[in-house]
């Protein structure tokens, strides 16, 4: 049940997709509805956000791309999952179940992957092929001082150091990052304050403000956001923007592929290994730094907008751990070299 096609991406091939979609017979799940009020549709689109809908799309294609249907038996989201169990990780598998339960109850239809029979074949995968979800190290403020200093008179080394310094001390995503535009930033006595009107945990536009304190010295974010400014001529549009190789500062927003780019080449730079940092790294770097300096838990999430404690409490976890162990060990050296002192000075 293949056509042919052995590569994952399968949403950067809008043929093969509206092939797939053609195939199954289901151009859109919501025509399905009775409901044709199309501003009612509208707002049904509004309700999951862009690039959820692209991921939705993209796994779905791939499932009908391999050979399924829509509507589909259980026992054919089965034998999809058992085919891709070993060339998929299990968070992939799991998001493409999503995609076609989706699809399924968008459309009105009984949900396959419900059945025991997929249940049971997910878990035995997992049992089988499960593995630790990799985890990008964090960017610390020891990292980022070497990386800042580092940094030359360039226009793009001042904008990666102010997009560096300001993305770790306001704990951002990438897509945040991208996303600045300058009308969002207010200055205050203490420093600034970016408001993020979305964000991945703010689908509804609540809006989140984030507070980022002049701390002055060479890895200061204000001053560093400040020169940016003052270099670039930048004064509305978006914050972090494309540089040239001659220098020009062009008119475009900077991608979030483009941020996690210039970690990872920034991280290489001072010996770090490129792989193991990503965009992410700059946000893990803050909550790990914050954890380590003994900031409380909603003090963290304050800044990094955390919703759930479970992704937040890794960083505090392990900082607390490690700085168990090491107290322990102390406490373990320091016992023996304390008895022998007492039996030394009693001789």
């Amino acid at each position: 049940m293949s056509d042919g096609i052995t590569h994952d991406n399968i949403h950067l091939s809008e043929p093969i997709r509206a092939k797939a979609a053609a195939r199954a017979g289901i151009a859109n799940p919501l025509c399905d509805h009775e409901c044709t009020d199309p501003k009612v549709l509208d707002f049904i689109a509004a309700a999951t956000s862009a690039n959820t809908l692209r991921a939705y799309d993209s796994d779905l294609a791939h499932f009908l791309a391999w050979g399924g249907a829509i509507p589909a038996k259980p026992t054919t989201v089965a034998q999809y999952l058992a085919t891709h169990a070993e060339g998929l990780s299990m968070a992939t598998l799991a998001r493409r179940t999503v995609a076609i339960r989706r699809a399924h109850v968008l459309g009105g239809l009984v949900d396959p992957t419900k059945t025991e029979l997929v249940r049971l074949t997910i878990r035995g995968i997992r049992r089988r092929h499960g593995c630790p979800q990799r985890r990008v190290a964090p960017l610390r403020v020891e990292h980022l001082s070497a990386i800042v200093s580092a940094l030359g008179g360039s226009p793009r080394d001042i904008r990666d150091r102010a997009l560096l310094l300001v993305g770790f001390a306001g704990a951002f995503r990438r897509s945040e990052l991208s996303a600045v535009d300058c009308k969002w930033i207010e200055r205050t006595e203490q420093g600034i304050e970016i408001t993020l009107p979305r964000s991945k945990t703010d689908q509804e536009g609540r809006g989140r403000r984030v507070v980022i304190p002049r701390v002055g010295g060479p890895i200061c974010p204000g001053a560093a956001l400040d020169s940016w400014l003052q270099v670039s001529g930048i004064a509305d549009g978006p914050l972090f923007r494309p540089v040239s190789k001659a220098g020009k500062v062009l008119k475009g927003r900077l991608s979030p592929c483009a941020v996690a780019i210039v970690v990872k080449e920034r991280a290489a730079q001072i010996g770090l290994d490129p792989e193991r940092y990503s965009g992410h790294s700059l946000r893990a770097g803050f909550a790990t730094s914050a954890a380590a300096a003994g900031l409380s838990v909603w003090q963290i999430k304050g800044q990094t907008g955390h919703v759930s404690d479970a992704v937040l409490s890794r960083y505090i976890r392990e900082t607390d751990i490690f700085r168990g162990m090491a107290a322990i060990w102390l406490s373990c050296a320091e016992e023996p070299l304390a008895s022998l002192a007492k039996r030394s000075s009693g001789s």
